[in-house]
């Protein structure tokens, strides 16, 4: 049943409708409810790697799993598209709570056999919602491998169906909230499978963005950081600061070129080769890489006459959201300990500023927009020819091009080991010794930065949480 109607779900509009119709509301149902208590009562006596080690603590968590697979039962029919993942996620639960698992009762949690049951990228209609539970981590939010159950809705617009068909990306899956557990009212903007607790690592086949978190915290970010800079909007970026949905709709346009970039270029390394050890600022380069790559490909849109009004209109919007995002949240998110997302905006600001596209004069920001593409995208390039050129360098020369690069448009700290020149006994030595070197605050705020820093935290802050609904 769930193969036949993930194809339906592709090719017919009714099948659609009824999969969207027998889920509304589901956020208030109380087979819902007791789920999510149930879910959040053992996550008070779970230990990080998602364990229940006092045993004392297990009579109690046998009743909560009990309540938790009943309230997955009585929900299922509501989700026909996932029965064959349901099904298979109260058999693991069982499992985890009787111990016939090989971790014994309440042990490590081995999520494998329903996470290889649960194919969402199979279902890319727009309103298809999915009932999500598992033990896991979520990423930029929880380290802890909880329980957790959030329920997610698709956007899946007809646009992006158009441009899907150029730039395919079979593994992305754009989502936003019905409702969620504790350990997704945190900063976490996404939902991947390798955060799940599981037995084996296997190829994964999706990977989900919380657009309309995505699209809620820009919004309120941006307006605030426009009033601070006394920055005039043009009337289409304005436009995004009051449609939650159009926002969501540039999000996924950006997110489904950026993230199918990861593996596409002269790449000389392997971008999600995440375990190899590099210094923080090779991450930034790439995240910045694969946005300017979205903004670069907009651009074209945007141009291209033979594309859709939709298209065009989003792929404008696209280079807002790029720019905006990277500069006003980006750069003053987070702590100053190897922020790599931080340091690519600072990138983007100091590069548009000193090709004089950007400019803070008389404590105003202004943008020159008809020029701004250009320049942006020649940053983009830039970053392309640093990795095409690092296809025939060691990896060592690689990290030394990339900082220069960088040093070309941002100023280091002035203690840098590596600004000075590394030692030749570390030039000569093995990759850890020019990691151990590199600051962790290795380019610090600028002074435009430090006072937007101030203005803007409490902003930035209120974000955390944050759906469609705020």
């Amino acid at each position: 049943m769930s193969n036949f109607v993930a194809e339906t779900l592709v090719g017919e509009p009714e099948v659609v409708e009824d999969a969207r119709a027998l889920s509304l509301g589901v956020e208030t149902h109380p087979a819902w409810l007791r789920l999510k208590a149930a879910a959040t009562a053992l996550q008070l006596v779970q230990a990080q790697d998602g364990s229940i080690p006092d045993a004392s603590e297990h009579a109690a968590a046998t009743a909560h799993v009990a309540a938790l697979t009943s309230a997955i039962t009585e929900l299922a029919p509501l989700f026909p598209h996932d029965a064959g993942y349901l099904a298979a996620l109260v058999v693991d639960f069982d499992r985890w709570a009787s111990g016939t698992g090989e971790n014994g009762s309440f042990g490590v949690p081995d999520f494998f056999d329903s996470l290889m049951a649960f194919q969402p990228q199979q279902h890319r209609a727009d309103g298809i919602r999915h009932l999500v539970v598992f033990p896991m981590y979520t990423q930029n939010g929880s380290t802890n491998r909880f329980v957790e159950a959030v329920l997610v809705e698709v956007i899946w617009p007809e646009f992006i169906a158009e441009l899907e068909e150029q730039y395919t990306n079979g593994l992305f899956v754009p989502i936003r909230f019905v409702d969620f557990t504790a350990g997704y009212d945190t900063n976490s903007a996404v939902l991947f499978p390798e955060t799940v607790a599981m037995r084996e690592i296997p190829t994964f086949t999706w990977g989900a963005i919380f657009q309309d978190r995505e699209a809620a915290r820009y919004r309120r970010v941006v307006r605030a950081a426009a009033e601070i800079t006394r920055l005039e909007l043009p009337e289409d970026a304005a436009a995004l600061l009051d449609d939650q949905r159009l926002t969501e709709e540039m999000f996924v346009m950006w997110d489904l070129i950026h993230d199918r970039t990861h593996m596409r270029g002269d790449l000389p390394f392997d971008p999600f080769m995440i375990k190899q050890r590099m210094p923080f600022f090779l991450y930034s380069l790439e995240e910045l890489r694969c946005d300017l790559t979205a903004f670069r490909e907009s651009v074209q849109i945007e141009r291209d006459e033979k594309a859709s009004p939709e298209a065009r209109k989003h792929a404008k919007l696209v280079q807002y959201g790029v720019i905006f995002d990277r500069i006003f949240r980006f750069s003053i998110t987070g702590s100053r300990v190897r922020n790599y997302d931080g340091l690519g905006g600072q990138l983007l600001f100091a590069w548009m500023h000193q090709h004089h596209v950007l400019h803070w004069t008389d404590t105003k920001l202004t943008f020159d927009w008809d020029a701004v593409p250009d320049v942006v995208v020649a940053l983009g390039a830039k970053i392309d020819e640093l990795y095409w050129r690092s296809i025939d360098r060691p990896k060592k020369a690689h990290w030394l091009a990339a900082y220069e690069m960088l040093t070309e448009t941002l100023t280091p700290n002035p203690a840098s080991v590596w600004a000075r020149g590394l030692p030749d006994d570390v030039l000569a030595g093995p990759p850890k010794g020019y990691t151990d070197l590199v600051l962790d605050d290795e380019f610090p705020l600028s002074m435009f930065f430090e006072a937007l820093d101030k203005k803007m935290k409490p902003v930035i802050e209120s974000t955390i949480g944050i759906t469609a609904r705020d």
